[in-house]
């Protein structure tokens, strides 16, 4: 009896060992299937390690690139190919965030009931991105053969409008990849990280405004130099006496260092991360780059680090979602490139969702306040009908010319804009950021 008992017990443990293990296969199918299915070994969708199934279209159908048994396909359009090359990524697959490395499980159409056969009931392969590729070519032509890059994304959605970087390559073209010149393959919206100017000073406002008291009775007289024990800090101008919304329209370098001495490391440090600016951002997959900063305990350093310059290292597509933020009243949503794909159940939107960053009351104080930068200095008339909220920025580099940014937003939707070497912000990024919106509004306010 003893040795049935035994038996019936080994049974038992061994039929709930196959049923956990079952359990726990069925969890990684559900939850890894795809990227299992996509694996460039599966003959079935791959050769020569490239996938031969699926497509890329914009949102407005257009079809960027298609595979097959021959290789990829792009649009016929040279021009078009270049200024959606980071998006689509090239033939070499040297963009290691483009479309057709990053979204190939979307496109080998896998489902957990088939695999990847032939999807069923009648859905394809095609997966439909958030990039209006004729806006991507708006910001190629302005940038007009200048490095840099162009953001624009819906902050109410989520939906990444617009993302272009220069220098960009004809991904349908064979390339050298070590004779390229550095950087051509890096979609600088994404995976980047530059030294942000004077648009971080949006980022001390923030900060000041919440932990600063009698900030409504605060004035800073600038000279055009703050000295902070025996070491300055210089301004391109003397600004006089200005209050704080009067400090961030002129952009007094002085002004907003010594608000950052004043607030501290600490304070900083958690500014940033709470902005989001430390933060990996997941995009349907693509992980972005995590800003960096040095708020240095050495006054003379965390000075210079509350303007935007020192250390300070921010990723463009964070800084566009702070932008968001700030338009939102503190929330936006979460950035996606996945407008449309079709599966199981047919064809679905991306996940939404949002991120809260700010407290209401900052962001509206804010808001005002980067209303008043375009009012009173960068000039309204210069933006038509955009009823554009911004900030400008010189980062500075040593040996070279400074980096122009520009960034903020309109209406609904929030964008980045730098020219590389391209000297003061609202004066070279501007006119830039002005084009591309125009467009923005010009093509998706009368469909959406």
């Amino acid at each position: 009896m003893k040795k049935l008992e035994g038996r019936a017990f080994l049974c038992l443990t061994l039929a709930m060992m196959l049923v956990a293990g079952l359990g726990i296969f069925i969890y990684k199918l559900a939850c890894d299937g795809a990227a299992w299915a996509s694996f460039y070994a599966n003959q079935h969708i791959y050769e020569d390690g490239k996938l031969t199934a699926g497509a890329v279209h914009d949102r407005n159908n257009i079809r960027l690139m298609e595979n097959d048994e021959d290789g990829i396909h792009y649009l016929e359009d040279a021009e078009l190919r270049r200024a959606v090359c980071h998006v689509t990524g090239d033939k070499g697959y040297n963009i290691t965030t483009g479309a057709n490395l990053a979204f190939r499980s979307q496109m080998a159409g896998y489902n957990i009931i088939n695999g990847t056969n032939e999807p069923l009931f009648g859905a394809s392969r095609k997966v439909m991105l958030t990039i209006d590729a004729e806006l991507n070519r708006t910001a190629y032509r302005v940038l007009a053969g200048r490095e840099g890059f162009v953001g624009v994304y819906n902050w109410r959605t989520g939906e990444i409008v617009c993302m272009v970087s220069t220098p960009a390559v004809d991904p349908a073209a064979d390339y050298d990849a070590s004779a390229v010149k550095s950087g051509t393959y890096l979609n600088k919206v994404l995976s980047a990280k530059y030294t942000p100017g004077s648009t971080f000073k949006l980022v001390t406002a923030a900060a000041a405004i919440e932990q600063t008291e009698g900030l409504d009775q605060w004035s800073f007289t600038c000279d055009g130099t703050y000295e902070i024990e025996g070491e300055k800090i210089t301004c391109p101008y003397v600004h006089g006496e200005v209050d704080f919304s009067g400090a961030l329209a002129k952009s007094c370098n002085g002004a907003f260092a010594s608000l950052t001495v004043e607030m501290g490391s600490d304070v900083m440090s958690e500014y940033v991360k709470k902005l989001g600016l430390t933060s990996r951002y997941d995009i349907d997959g693509i992980r972005t780059a995590a800003g960096s900063f040095n708020f240095d305990t050495q006054n003379i350093n965390l000075g210079w680090a509350g303007i935007g310059q020192f250390e300070d290292q921010v990723n463009p597509l964070s800084m566009m979602v702070y932008m968001g933020a700030i338009a939102g009243e503190g929330t936006a949503a979460n950035p996606c490139l996945i407008l449309e794909k079709d599966g199981f159940l047919g064809a679905y939107r991306a996940s939404d969702g949002s991120i809260s960053l700010l407290d209401a009351g900052t962001a509206r104080q804010l808001k005002e306040m980067m209303r008043n930068n375009v009012v009173e200095t960068y000039g309204d008339d210069k933006y038509p009908g955009l009823e554009l909220h911004a900030k400008s920025g010189t980062a500075e580099a040593a040996g070279q010319a400074p980096n122009s940014w520009f960034c903020g937003f309109s209406g609904d939707y929030a964008f980045v804009v730098c020219v590389e070497k391209g000297g003061y912000g609202s004066a070279v990024a501007g006119p830039v950021a002005n084009t591309v919106l125009q467009e923005v509004h010009r093509r998706l306010d009368k469909t959406e």
